[in-house]
Protein backbone atom coordinates (compact mmCIF):
# COMPACT_ATOMS: atom_id res chain seq x y z
CA UNK A 1 0.00 0.00 0.00
CA UNK A 2 1.25 3.36 -0.96
CA UNK A 3 1.57 5.78 1.80
CA UNK A 4 -1.24 8.84 1.56
CA UNK A 5 1.34 11.52 1.27
CA UNK A 6 3.45 10.52 -1.86
CA UNK A 7 -0.19 9.98 -3.69
CA UNK A 8 -1.31 13.45 -2.56
CA UNK A 9 2.57 15.02 -3.57
CA UNK A 10 2.03 13.39 -7.34
CA UNK A 11 -1.48 14.43 -7.49
CA UNK A 12 -0.48 18.08 -6.64
CA UNK A 13 2.35 17.73 -8.99
CA UNK A 14 0.33 16.70 -11.31
CA UNK A 15 -1.94 19.72 -10.84
CA UNK A 16 0.79 22.32 -11.75
CA UNK A 17 1.34 21.20 -14.91
CA UNK A 18 0.11 23.45 -18.17
CA UNK A 19 -0.64 20.88 -20.47
CA UNK A 20 -0.25 21.61 -24.41
CA UNK A 21 -0.94 19.42 -27.37
CA UNK A 22 1.40 16.52 -27.89
CA UNK A 23 3.24 17.28 -31.55
CA UNK A 24 2.81 14.00 -32.17
CA UNK A 25 -1.01 14.34 -32.31
CA UNK A 26 -3.52 15.31 -35.37
CA UNK A 27 -6.78 16.73 -33.87
CA UNK A 28 -9.92 17.27 -36.30
CA UNK A 29 -12.99 18.44 -35.42
CA UNK A 30 -16.05 17.38 -36.97
CA UNK A 31 -19.76 17.73 -36.01
CA UNK A 32 -18.61 18.81 -32.41
CA UNK A 33 -16.43 16.20 -31.28
CA UNK A 34 -12.74 15.88 -32.23
CA UNK A 35 -11.08 12.76 -33.68
CA UNK A 36 -7.40 12.84 -32.57
CA UNK A 37 -5.08 10.71 -33.84
CA UNK A 38 -1.38 9.59 -31.96
CA UNK A 39 1.40 8.91 -34.21
CA UNK A 40 3.91 8.07 -31.80
CA UNK A 41 5.37 4.30 -31.21
CA UNK A 42 5.11 3.31 -27.65
CA UNK A 43 2.06 4.94 -26.58
CA UNK A 44 0.67 1.17 -25.62
CA UNK A 45 -1.08 1.16 -21.99
CA UNK A 46 -0.03 -2.71 -21.52
CA UNK A 47 3.66 -3.95 -20.80
CA UNK A 48 3.76 -6.32 -23.32
CA UNK A 49 3.24 -3.89 -26.31
CA UNK A 50 6.16 -2.73 -27.99
CA UNK A 51 4.65 0.20 -29.81
CA UNK A 52 0.98 0.88 -30.81
CA UNK A 53 0.77 3.58 -33.93
CA UNK A 54 -2.00 5.88 -35.12
CA UNK A 55 -4.20 5.25 -32.18
CA UNK A 56 -8.05 7.01 -32.35
CA UNK A 57 -9.49 8.65 -30.34
CA UNK A 58 -12.86 10.58 -30.68
CA UNK A 59 -13.69 12.94 -27.95
CA UNK A 60 -17.45 14.15 -27.16
CA UNK A 61 -18.58 17.41 -26.43
CA UNK A 62 -17.53 17.51 -22.91
CA UNK A 63 -14.61 15.82 -23.89
CA UNK A 64 -13.60 18.44 -26.56
CA UNK A 65 -14.18 20.87 -24.10
CA UNK A 66 -11.04 19.32 -22.12
CA UNK A 67 -9.19 19.43 -25.15
CA UNK A 68 -9.60 22.74 -25.82
CA UNK A 69 -8.24 23.86 -22.11
CA UNK A 70 -4.58 22.44 -22.83
CA UNK A 71 -3.17 25.80 -23.92
CA UNK A 72 0.04 25.54 -22.25
CA UNK A 73 -0.63 28.14 -20.09
CA UNK A 74 -3.73 27.07 -17.54
CA UNK A 75 -2.54 24.54 -15.08
CA UNK A 76 -4.57 21.32 -14.67
CA UNK A 77 -5.76 22.79 -11.54
CA UNK A 78 -7.40 25.72 -13.44
CA UNK A 79 -8.67 23.29 -16.63
CA UNK A 80 -11.01 21.12 -13.62
CA UNK A 81 -11.88 23.99 -11.41
CA UNK A 82 -12.96 25.68 -14.66
CA UNK A 83 -15.17 22.80 -16.12
CA UNK A 84 -16.07 20.70 -13.58
CA UNK A 85 -18.87 22.87 -12.74
CA UNK A 86 -20.04 23.03 -16.54
CA UNK A 87 -20.71 19.94 -16.92
CA UNK A 88 -24.16 18.51 -16.51
CA UNK A 89 -23.79 16.15 -14.07
CA UNK A 90 -25.17 14.46 -10.83
CA UNK A 91 -24.45 16.85 -7.65
CA UNK A 92 -22.26 13.76 -5.86
CA UNK A 93 -19.07 15.12 -7.59
CA UNK A 94 -19.33 13.05 -10.56
CA UNK A 95 -18.01 15.78 -13.19
CA UNK A 96 -15.18 16.49 -11.09
CA UNK A 97 -14.37 12.89 -11.13
CA UNK A 98 -14.85 12.88 -14.90
CA UNK A 99 -12.53 15.54 -16.02
CA UNK A 100 -9.94 14.41 -13.96
CA UNK A 101 -10.64 10.87 -15.34
CA UNK A 102 -10.30 12.03 -18.50
CA UNK A 103 -7.37 13.95 -18.18
CA UNK A 104 -5.68 11.20 -16.32
CA UNK A 105 -6.30 9.02 -19.26
CA UNK A 106 -4.58 11.57 -22.05
CA UNK A 107 -1.61 12.01 -20.17
CA UNK A 108 -1.34 8.22 -19.52
CA UNK A 109 -0.88 7.99 -23.32
CA UNK A 110 1.16 11.46 -23.64
CA UNK A 111 -1.44 13.39 -25.80
CA UNK A 112 -0.78 16.55 -23.78
CA UNK A 113 2.45 17.33 -22.67
CA UNK A 114 3.90 19.67 -20.34
CA UNK A 115 4.59 23.13 -21.38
Amino acid sequence: MRPRGRLRSRRSARARISPQPSGDVVAREIEGELSSVLLVAGSGDREDELFTLNELFALNAAGKAIWDQFDGQRRLAEVVAHLSPELEEAEDGAGERDVLGLIAELLERRMPVAA
